[in-house]
């Protein structure tokens, strides 16, 4: 069997050996609910506290203000459907970008059929989100403003605590989708003034299935799965105690080695966007250079049909990816690249490569090699 590399980390991350050890036990010997009394209940329940003041710790937020969810998308929804329902009365305008998750751009867009409006912001060529545009789009009626920390497509990093500013100055509730910056980033909530942020534990080596919503203390949003009162009343349902304690172990053991791995991350990314750039004619890189996530690298070449690259690469051992794992299938081209000004074709020939704590300059070294010999091979079978 072939030696594989994954450079699809953006998608997801294997989870880490230290914490499917902290999992374990809560999948066998306690394995009680978390809302029961008695002692197996208690000790499930103690966990789950532990791991609340973890996402706590590492965001800078108090354990009273963190809210378990089953994924990021989940949360995003949460975010932006719980507030706009909150307060309606007061207003039904919110502002988001173009950019977005498809878990905040495709609830918007079910809000708009509820009778809200929504503004869309457009980026720069560089997918960067300008202040003064969420600015001059605020209005007396603006409720929510929800913005992401950085693109899961093409890596920018946005003026998160700019943004906040603006929010927090004009008394609009400001959420932002975290899911890629989390471990990536340093994020701190009161830093970038966010009154809800979400995160998921899959994208930081934790497991699949959980999340979380940071909620600032005195934000009022409507829940979305009624039922028992777990997680203060706002996400009914038995906890998954494993997998918050998988999400809480993650998430201390990413922040505590944040700097470290992203110093490295950035260096495979670096490695991975010059040699492409300088070996491989006819590329050209999505995305900043600077100010962008330390293990995103998005890239275009032309003449090259990006589903049929991806599909070379697998054969040849290497997994990536053509943009965001939740539209893989879509017929549609990336609506980020898209927003920031590709052509169809620009963006059918992209490709995303992620790297990760697992990877090495060796395998970024094949990678490049092998898509090389890819792009020329398919250049020349269907352009002669």
């Amino acid at each position: 069997m072939m030696n594989r590399i994954y450079l699809d980390h953006a998608a997801t991350t294997p989870v880490s050996a230290p914490v499917l050890e902290a999992m374990i036990p809560f999948f066998n010997s306690c394995w009680g609910n978390a809302s029961s009394v008695y002692g197996t209940g208690r000790e499930a329940r103690k966990a789950v506290e532990k791991a609340r003041r973890q996402v706590a710790e590492a965001i800078g937020a108090e354990p009273r203000e963190i809210l378990f969810t089953g994924c990021g998308s989940e949360s995003d929804n949460l975010a932006v459907k719980g507030t706009a329902f909150a307060l309606k009365e007061k207003g039904r305008h919110i502002i988001t970008t173009a950019i977005e998750h498809p878990a905040v751009l495709n609830t918007c867009r079910w809000l708009e059929k509820q009778e809200f409006e929504v503004t869309y912001i457009n980026p720069d060529k560089e997918g960067y989100i300008a202040p003064e545009k969420i600015l001059s789009a605020v209005r007396e009626d603006t409720i929510l403003i929800s913005m992401m920390a950085a693109n899961n497509e093409i890596g920018t990093i946005e003026p998160v605590a700019e943004v906040g500013t603006i929010a927090r100055e004009k008394g609009i509730c400001f959420h932002t989708d975290a899911v890629q910056a989390a471990g990536a980033v340093p994020i701190n909530v009161n830093e970038w003034k966010a009154d809800l942020l979400s995160i998921s534990a899959h994208k930081f080596y934790g497991p699949k299935g959980v999340g979380a919503l940071y909620v600032r203390h005195g934000t009022h949003i409507d829940s979305l799965i009624h039922g028992g009162e777990q997680e203060r009343g706002l996400r009914a349902g038995t906890e998954n105690v494993p997998g918050i304690v998988g999400l809480g172990t993650a998430i201390e053991a990413a922040n505590k080695d944040l700097k470290q791995n992203a110093g490295r991350m950035a260096c495979l990314r670096d490695r991975l966007i010059n040699t492409i750039l300088r070996e491989i004619s006819g590329t050209k890189l999505n995305g900043p250079r600077e100010g962008r996530l330390p293990n995103n690298c998005n890239i275009s070449f032309d003449r090259i049909d990006g589903e049929a690259l991806l599909l070379r690469l697998d054969l040849a051992g290497i997994a990536a990816s053509s943009g965001s794992a939740c539209t893989a299938g879509s017929q549609e081209i990336s609506h980020v690249l898209k927003a920031i000004g590709l052509t169809e074709l620009e963006a059918k020939g992209s490709l995303r490569l992620t790297t990760g704590t697992g990877n090495t300059e060796a395998e970024i070294d094949e990678t490049v090699t092998v898509i090389h010999e890819i792009v020329n091979d398919l250049r020349s079978l269907f352009h002669g």
